[in-house]
Order: structure tokens, then sequence, then C-alpha cells
């Protein structure tokens, strides 16, 4: 039998997360839990201005303060005041005679020996600030009279461009328009933003918090304190959620406890409140799209022609690499001939959104959703049999041109749908329903979604991923990668992977937090990569320690390699069934001084792309997702309750169905609250609703009682043991086939999320 055939003994079955014990009983340790000796407490002053020039900082009131360590300006910046990932235009700290773009701007840093006392401090700051006339929509953007930013409000513009989009409007039957707006989102992690930043010996200084990417906050502290990548150490905490709201923030967060860290010399401890947190982090970004579609009779897809504009809002964040993403998802799960797509980025004088679970896509998913309804209405073309026509499959080409090869299950997420929700009984269940009932309604909505796996064409430098495995000498083992947990099951994943590999037992491997001092920089840990990147460095690594102990073993027992099974903790001959414990072999290696320790580094192979004309390969894989939800809705209230939900995702292969099943209800409810109730508001560009008395989020009274969720595999051949991505697409269907439902409860279009029920009774009361 040869070695890469073992059977699997741990991947595909029923785990319990290896991290659920401590945080269950409380032992886990948050940013928050931290303390180090003579530590000062960290608030922020914000400009609290949408748009304006910072004319004077008066700070003495607050050093009067007892207790008061310092205040820091962008005067106390031993660096570059300059912040961002992608495009740098985001000061640090605000200067004097420079501009304040938003209300949240951040002027000054104070430290103090309690955070009540910081707090005190702060809010006796005086900020002189000459008032502009504030840019608060992408309309007013778009005249570019007002500039948040020279040169233009308009800075980025992305495209696709394939085949002849006129000609295919010429050869269409039928011609659909319509305009569609996706507000904000906040991203309503449990914990909130917290860094501590503490002088060492051995490194210039150690960052210990909340974050997805411990690499950028490594950058960015080194880029504001002037310092060295080897003089700034990045330690990941446990993280109390994230869903992309830590990916680059946590890096500006760190850079103002860093100039507090640095100034006064001692560990600065800076935690969000709530209300600071939702006023000045980043969200979910609001798109204003308009779609034009050409189909046959028969309902084949001609042509597609989308303009989008997204709100950047003040500063670029990661805007850049977000639009990429709803460039490439906006013509849906299609195949498509002929594609035009114009995604533009503009600047307002409001927070600037970034990263989200979904990543720019669910905005446009939930257009091109709704158009794809009412084809399928004004044709009386069924819904699944309408998107089972037009979907990708093997050899189609998305709508960048990308050919596919393997690892397609849009057909196959489909027709499941179909099947487990018993699609023509539903029908005539809500049309019963319907016929029995004048002030309720219910609505079937269906969609259906890609996602493209790792970072893409637009982000492949950063595609990369480490994994050091050590086995020690009593067969425990080691793992450390750059991939970060943050509650979506990361860290079982690896650690079953490690298992199966070295066939020890999952209780022996520890899969230690990020630490810039042990892996490499191993990029972010967004678009639903970890799975693919860090399993596979992780792979690399522990199946070259298990050759070495199956050497070892051949050397004991005289077996040949090729007859080698391992798993459940031991090594064994097939032939002669001599086996060994794991714990003995790795004795036995100790004392031959094998060598127990090894790196993993996977990337993948090069994307071919045309970013002047938006076509080529996009991202290295697709996951595909359908779903089916039924809604209620009160006639005379406008609320809107989900009563049933069916959806099933391919996942290439499922490593941990348990973890996947809670993944899929987690995006589920959050993509739930994106379309029902998660309506920031804003006043002159604050941020009303910042709280959770204000901005609603979805409870476990609004979980519909029948969700219903199905996986599907279509192995993808260089995953590891064949998986994809699950963590952003678990979320991507739902806005869309929410408002599908409600606008057939209705019988008008839904063209705007969250479908509060103002905005539904607005539409029912139309002629």
């Amino acid at each position: 039998m040869n070695t890469v055939e073992n059977k699997k003994n741990v991947i595909g079955s029923k785990i319990k997360r290896v991290d659920a014990i401590p945080k269950v009983n409380g032992k886990a340790k948050f940013a928050a839990d931290l303390y180090f000796d003579r530590m000062v407490y960290c608030y922020l002053v914000l400009a609290r201005k949408g748009h304006g020039i910072l004319k004077d900082i008066d700070v003495e009131k607050a050093l009067d303060v007892p207790g008061v360590v310092g205040v820091y300006t962008y005067k106390d910046i031993p660096g570059e005041n300059q912040l961002g990932e992608v495009v740098k235009d985001m000061p640090c700290l605000v200067s004097v005679g420079e501009k304040v773009r938003y209300y949240g701007d951040v002027v000054a840093v104070v430290a103090a020996e309690t955070y009540e006392i910081a707090k005190e401090a702060a809010e006796k700051i005086s900020l002189e600030i000459e008032e502009l006339p504030a840019v608060l929509t992408i309309e007013k953007a778009l005249e570019d009279k007002i500039r948040v930013h020279e040169p233009t409000n308009v800075p980025i513009h992305k495209k696709i461009r394939k085949g002849n989009v006129e000609d295919g409007f010429k050869h269409s039957d039928e011609i659909f328009e319509g305009e569609f707006y996706a507000h904000y989102q906040e991203q309503a992690y449990l914990e909130p933003q917290g860094i501590i930043v503490t002088p060492d010996i051995d490194y210039g200084f150690t960052v210990y918090g909340t974050m997805q990417c411990p690499y950028y906050v490594q950058n960015s502290v080194a880029r504001v304190l002037a310092t060295s990548l080897n003089r700034v150490r990045v330690i990941q905490t446990e993280t109390g959620g994230a869903f992309g709201g830590k990916e680059d923030v946590p890096s500006y967060v760190a850079s103002y406890a860093a100039v507090a860290a640095y100034n006064t010399g001692r560990p600065a401890k800076l935690i969000y409140d709530r209300e600071t947190d939702i006023q000045t982090t980043s969200k979910r970004h609001p798109i204003k799209s308009h779609y034009r579609i050409g189909v046959s009779k028969e309902g084949k897809l001609r042509a597609v022609e989308i303009k989008a504009y997204m709100d950047m809002g003040a500063y670029a964040t990661l805007s850049p690499i977000v639009m990429f993403r709803t460039l490439v998802h906006a013509a849906g799960s299609y195949d498509i001939p002929n594609v035009k797509v114009d995604v533009y980025g503009v600047y307002t004088n409001k927070i600037p959104p970034g990263a989200f679970r979904g990543f720019g896509s669910p905005q446009v998913l939930f257009a091109v959703e709704a158009m794809m309804d009412e084809i399928s209405e004004k044709l009386s073309i069924d819904p699944i049999k309408l998107r089972l026509m037009n979907t990708l499959r093997e050899g189609s080409r998305t709508a960048t041109d990308h050919l596919l090869t393997e690892s397609v299950g849009a057909v196959k997420t489909l027709e499941n749908i179909r099947e487990i929700s018993n699609w023509e009984h539903l029908k005539k269940e809500v049309e019963a329903f319907n016929n029995t009932h004048q002030d309720k309604k219910r609505g079937i909505g269906v969609s259906h979604i890609f996602y493209g796996v790792s970072l893409g064409a637009a982000g492949q430098h950063l595609d990369a991923s480490g994994s050091h495995v050590q086995i020690n000498a009593d067969g425990t083992v080691d793992v450390r990668i750059g991939g970060t947990e943050m509650g979506q099951g990361a860290k079982t994943v690896i650690a079953m992977i490690a298992a199966e590999e070295l066939g020890q037992h999952i209780e022996k491997i520890n899969v230690h937090q990020p630490d810039t001092a042990f892996v490499p920089d191993s990029g972010p840990t967004v678009a639903s990569r970890t799975t693919v990147y860090s399993g596979n460095a992780t792979r690399l690594a522990a199946s070259e320690l298990r050759q070495r102990l199956i050497d070892v073993f051949c050397n004991l027992t005289g077996a040949l390699a090729e007859n080698v099974q391992w798993g459940n903790g031991k090594f064994l001959d097939s032939i002669s069934g001599q086996e060994i414990s794991f714990e003995n072999l790795v004795e036995h290696a100790f004392r031959k001084n094998a060598k127990l320790n090894e790196t993993g580094w996977y990337k993948t192979a090069s994307l071919e792309w045309d970013a002047e004309k938006g076509i080529g390969e996009a991202y290295v894989t697709y996951s595909f997702a359908s779903q089916i939800v039924v809604v209620e809705v009160n006639l005379n209230t406008g609320q809107t309750k989900v009563v049933k939900a069916y959806t099933s995702h391919d996942v290439g292969k499922a490593l941990n169905p348990e973890g996947i099943i809670g993944q899929v209800q987690g995006g589920f409810v959050q993509g739930m609250g994106y379309a029902l109730f998660e309506d920031l508001k804003f006043k002159n560009g604050q941020i009303l609703t910042d709280n959770f008395n204000t901005y609603i989020i979805p409870t476990i009274h609004e979980i519909p009682e029948e969700l219903i969720i199905d996986i599907v595999e279509e192995p993808f051949s260089r995953g590891p043991y064949g998986a994809k991505g699950i963590g952003e697409p678990s979320l991507m269907p739902t806005p869309a086939a929410i408002a599908n439902a409600i606008s057939r409860a209705i019988e008008k279009r839904i063209k705007r999320i969250p479908a509060t029920p103002e905005y539904i009774l607005k539409l029912i009361k139309e002629d």
C-alpha cells in the first residue's frame, strides 16, 4: 500500500473544536484581559466634524487631570504620520493645518493611569476646526466640486470588457434594467478593537491584540515608529469575531497605542468602547449600481452592462481590493458571452468602509439576483430553471473569461436546494397560505452565487502562507501558522490536517496563536483562504515529518515504506502487523537525532490577468452556493419574518462538516441582518446608531425555525484533500434570497437593502 493512499482517520470526522473549552470556561485571554506592569490606558480624541481644517489642539486642561501621563499628537510621532495598507491617504494623527475628512478622524491619544482618567482627559481637549462643506452622498461626490482628496473624488476605476455588449443586446429578445442600492453594514463582532503595545527588551516593541493580519500590524507600527520589522513583534490574542473588520483596522489601533508606548516608555493599552468602535472603524461598502441585461425569449443571457459606484468614505483603506471582488462578482455565477462592467471608487466625508465578509460582492449579487428574479417573473420561467439554464459549469467561462476546468459545483447546489426544499410542494404551500391570509403574505426567494477563493489576481503577491510544525520528545505537536483564529474554526481544521498527516491523536496537537517571530508573512486571514493556504502549508510540513518517522519505523521493524500505515496514534506495518505507538516512535527518532521540526510554505501559481480589460484568471478557484428562503410580510406594518430557508454550498471537500454547518448558520443570520435590520443612520457624517440599542442586529428570536443546510462536494485538486473556502460564501446568497422573497410576497421589487419595514410599507403603498 502506498503511503499517500492511507485511510482518512480525522478528515471528514465529527471533531470537537480544539479551542472550545477555554472559551467556554473563561480561561481564554482576550486583549482586554491582559495586564502589564506600569501599563498606561489610552483613549482617543476624535475630530467630531465631517470636513474641515484643524486649526489648533488645546491639551492644557487634559494635562491638569490627576493621573494623566501624557497627551500625544502628530508632533509626537517619530516616524511616518501615515496609515493605509493599499493607498497611504490616511493620517495616523491629523496635523494642525491639515484636513479633517470625517467625524472619526483621530487627532490625539491620551495616556493615563486608568481608563476612566484617560476618557475624562480626552473630553477636556479642545479642537479648533474651520468647517468646510461636507460631501455626504455618492451623487454629491460625483459632481467633483467639493474635493475630499485632490485631484478628484473618483480616483479608482476598474472594468471588464468581454465580447461585444452592443452586439449582444442587438441579438437579445428582451432587455431588462434596474437600479439598486446596498447600504452599510457594521461587523458587530462580540469583542471590540483592542491592542496593547509594550516596550520589549529583546524586540523593540511587542504588540498583543485582536486582529486578522499580524503582518499588517507589524508593518504599520514599524513605519509609525521609524523602526525596522525585526524590532516589532506581533502576537495575536484570542479574537472574539472579526468578519473583515479586523483586517486593516488593528494596524491603525496599534499605531495609536504605539505612539503612546514610545513616548511613555511604558506598555500602552487601547481598548475601544462600542461607540468609538462603530463611530470610527470600517463597515461594508455602500454600493449604488445600475444593471442592463439582454436575454433570449427562452431566458438565455446574452449581454450584461453594469455600472457600480462604491462609497469609499474619507480614505481608501482596502477599497481598491474590495472593488476588484465587486468587479469580478457583479455579473453573478453565470455564463454570459458579452459583459461590460465599470466599478468606480468614490470618496465622501463619511466613515471609511473596508473588508467585510463577502468583501464587496453581496451588494452586487443582491442586484444581479434581483435582475434574474425579474427576468424569471416577466418570462414566466421557474427561477431555479432559469438559473440552471445560465449557470457556470465545467467548460464555462466567467464574466472575466476565466475558463473553468474543475471543481464547479454550481449545478449541484441548484439541484440540491430544489430537492431538499421539496420545491414544487413548497410553492404550493406558499400559494395556499396567501389564498387564506389577507394581512400577511408569503414569498419564496431564490439566489445563486459564486465566490472567488483567495486574494485573486489583484492580491496574488500576498497569496502564500507558511506553517511551522514541531514534534516534541513526548509525542505532542506544536503547529504555528500565519493565519488567525477569530471564531471561524481555523485552529480545529489545522489541527485536523496535522493529525491526519502525522497519524497522531488530535488532542496532542497544539495550534498556537499567530506570532510574527515564528512564521513568515502569510498574508491576511481573509478571502476564505486559510484552509487552502495555511492548510496546505501545514500539510506539506507534517507530511515531511511523517516521512522521517516512517524511515525510523522501517529501520526498527524492517518494514517497507510502501506498506506503512499511520493513524490513531500509531504506525503499522500492514504486512507483518507490527505496530509502534506515535510516542515510542518519536522517542526512537530523538535517540537517532532525527530532525522533527519542519516549515511548510504554500503558494499558488501566478494568475494570468489583463487589468486593462478585466480579463483572465481572477481567482485560483470558486465556491458556489444556492439558497431558497420563505418570508412572511405583514402588509400593515411592513415587518418581515424569515420562515424557512434551504441552502446548499459547494465546499470542494468538507474537512470538518460540523464546522461548515456552524459557519453557514452564522453566515445566514448575518446575511439576514444585512437584508432586513441593520440600518446605519447618519447626521452630517456622524453615525447616530453607534450602539446595539439603536443599530439592530438579529437575535435568536429572528432565526427561522427551519434552516436546512446541505453540502455538495466538487473537490479542488490544489486544495488540501480537495477543500475550498466557506467562511464568506456562507453569508453571500442570503441578502439576495430574502430580497427576492419579499419582492414575490408584496409583488413589488425590492431595490435596496436593508429592506426595513418603512421601505417595504412605502413600496406597498405605491401605485
